[in-house]
């Protein structure tokens, strides 16, 4: 009988969450060789890889895609809301989208590893990496986050994180707060195998789809492969960009199956 009863409940709530939120969104990700400290260079190319690939509602960038993964932002750093989210507003409104682009961000006499979600209206949302990487020394030059961010687009909700953040699901945890992890990263080829396993195990946990945009080329931490990818909630691969060269990839969100996974979830817990 109670199962008869929370079928019934799912159901309403399945009626409710359509009517509301009818999701149809088709997400990019974008692959980028990052050009070194070099801002314009770095806009130029991101503008002709978005101009290049299939149309979409969200376009997701790399980890500080338009300096690399410097430990020296002194004189590189983007002041808040520079050229690089100039440039990201003006590709809003000619796609009519909207853009998810990581900068290395200089506010008020501090650095921050900024994560701007950009629409056609302007800057809608930010996110500041909340666990710096210790390795790199970015936690001794970079203000962490304060707190966990979740942006509402086109009928989904997206929680924005970056690149170390991963390695952390607690943190990610997800209690129906999200549909979709967004995931900026500049992961080189030496933590590749932890890359691939831990996009998979965000996206099959927290029951969402996962995008995931890392690098390729190489700095002076390493060289990378990218192993960008769009992920299902099952964990499966519906899109990704090929391994070691700058190109996107494009994958539609399936509100159904978002809703069955979640159903059957709940239905084995009880």
């Amino acid at each position: 009988m109670r199962y008869l009863l929370y079928l019934l409940l799912i159901i309403v709530e399945r009626s409710i969450f359509v009517y509301q939120i009818e999701i149809f969104m088709k997400v990019t990700i974008i692959q980028q060789d990052i050009a070194w400290k070099d801002v314009e260079k770095n806009i130029s190319t991101l503008e002709n890889l978005v101009a290049g690939a299939e149309r979409a509602d969200i376009y997701l960038f790399p980890e500080m895609c338009s300096t690399g993964f410097c430990m020296q932002p002194q004189g590189v750093a983007e002041e808040a809301e520079g050229l690089t989210v100039q440039a990201m507003k003006r590709l809003a409104v000619k796609y009519d989208a909207a853009m998810a682009v990581p900068v290395m961000t200089h506010e008020n006499g501090k650095y921050y590893n900024r994560f701007y979600f950009i629409t056609p209206e302007g800057v809608q949302g930010k996110y500041d990496k909340y666990n710096l990487f210790e390795y790199s020394g970015e936690d001794k030059i970079f203000e962490p986050g304060k707190e966990k961010v979740v942006w509402q687009w086109r009928g989904v909700r997206i929680r924005p994180v970056i690149c170390y953040d991963l390695r952390f699901p607690v943190f990610l945890y997800n209690m129906e707060e999200y549909d979709m992890l967004l995931i900026a990263a500049n992961f080189p080829d030496s933590r590749m195998l932890a890359w691939d396993t831990l996009v998979r195990a965000r996206a099959i946990e927290n029951q969402c789809y996962v995008a995931a945009s890392n690098r390729v080329g190489a700095d002076e931490f390493g060289t990378y492969q990218g192993h960008s990818v769009i992920l299902n909630p099952y964990g499966q691969t519906i899109a990704s960009c090929k391994d070691g060269e700058q190109g996107s990839a494009t994958a539609e969100l399936d509100d159904e199956m978002l809703m069955k996974i979640r159903f059957m979830h709940k239905l084995n817990r009880m």
